[in-house]
């Protein structure tokens, strides 16, 4: 059985920072695939970013817009960096896994295990 926490969020304005973190325990496989996921009222769930266990972070390209990904192998925490946050950045975020296997998509369904959620809200 695999736990995710995620923690960090919060308030703050427009142009302001938050770090998200993902405290993952339990049985966990050398090759697995951290994801972000978030969402907003009255939306669907979309995933932000991912990274899996060699560190190669799905969207190759991610980074763009402020917001980047980490982990922290040897305490298998994962962490989202949102800088630059906007308004529409709003939303509950969650932190997600899967494994075996490495990153190949952000679809919530191809995700086995979720953390409870964390509210991120910025105002203008």
């Amino acid at each position: 059985q695999v736990q995710l926490v995620a923690s960090g969020g919060g308030s703050g304005q427009s142009g302001g920072s938050l770090r998200l973190s993902c405290a993952v325990s339990g049985y966990i496989r050398r090759s697995y695939c951290m994801g972000w996921f978030r969402q907003a009222p009255g939306k669907e769930r979309e995933g932000v970013a991912a990274i899996d266990s060699d560190g190669t972070t799905w969207p190759a390209d991610f980074g763009k817009g402020g917001f980047t990904i980490s982990q922290d192998n040897a305490k298998n925490n994962s962490y989202l960096q949102m800088n630059s946050l906007k308004p529409e950045d709003t939303a509950m975020y969650y932190c997600a896994g899967r494994q075996p296997g490495y990153c190949t998509s952000l679809y919530p369904a191809d995700f086995d295990y979720w953390g409870q959620g964390t509210q991120v809200t910025v105002s203008s």
